[in-house]
């Protein structure tokens, strides 16, 4: 699903204008995104929690020459746990659906 899918489903459930959920769809992005950056955590219960995690530094290889140890510099990335209600619904799916 894309965000243009969601803002499409969103206005049709709704009776709501497209170009006016397009920019409360954004504006809500934009303010996690902010959050985020500032290294505040989000949560929306019932659904998950995003939070700024520190990866620390470690050592990797190149594929191609396997020899050469590469230094991976430590780095922020985004983190998220679904909640409580997500992980439940997601647990009764039937893996096999997933398997390509």
């Amino acid at each position: 699903m894309t965000k243009r899918d969601l803002v499409v489903k969103i206005a049709k459930e709704t009776d709501l204008i497209q170009n006016d959920v397009a920019q409360v769809v954004q504006k809500t992005l934009d303010y996690i995104a902010a959050e985020l950056i500032a290294g505040r955590t989000i949560e929306l219960r019932n659904f998950g929690v995003f939070e700024i995690k520190v990866r620390k530094s470690r050592k990797g290889r190149n594929p191609n020459q396997p020899k050469n140890e590469v230094v991976i510099p430590e780095r922020a990335v985004v983190k998220f746990r679904a909640g409580k209600e997500l992980k439940d619904a997601v647990e009764k799916l039937n893996p096999a659906i997933f398997n390509n």
